[in-house]
């Protein structure tokens, strides 16, 4: 499954302070992550009992070629007429500076523990980049996890 963050703010979300605020939820990862000259493009947070990491990339509206992509998410909202956020959600899609892209494990050793990571850090970077975040099949969601828009 994959989680999707889109942030309309340009500032690059610490990745210290997202180990302590996993660290202060209990939940324990070993963070790893790459970067350039930008900040940092790609992570993964590993499990202490081993299986598939969860993997992030972060990319820039300004710098990686990601404008058709949400052009593409805004031309679906569009279509999401029975929600009265489609608009505003198509227009933050548009909006957006920075687009994370985080992918679930295929395997760990505890799927509730990697939900609630996954979870903790939609909201996380949502909140660090006036952001939103989408969830395969499930929906949007503002930043403190309510729901905007059912997906069906």
């Amino acid at each position: 499954m994959w989680y999707r963050v889109f942030g309309k703010a340009e500032i690059e979300p610490s990745v210290e302070a997202l180990a302590a605020s996993l660290q202060t939820e209990g939940l324990v990862v070993q963070p790893h992550f790459k970067g350039d000259d930008l900040g940092w493009t790609s992570g993964e947070l590993r499990f202490p009992e081993g299986g598939t990491p969860i993997y992030l990339e972060r990319y820039l509206a300004s710098e990686d070629e990601i404008r058709d992509d949400l052009n593409a998410y805004a031309a679906m909202l569009e279509t999401c007429d029975y929600s009265p956020n489609n608009r505003k959600l198509m227009e933050h899609a548009i909006q957006t500076k920075q687009l994370f892209v985080i992918r679930s494990p295929l395997d760990t050793p505890n799927e509730v523990f990697a939900e609630r990571i996954l979870l903790h850090l939609c909201k996380f970077l949502a909140k660090e980049t006036e952001g939103v975040y989408q969830i395969d099949g499930k929906g949007w969601f503002a930043a403190g996890g309510e729901l905007l828009l059912q997906e069906y």
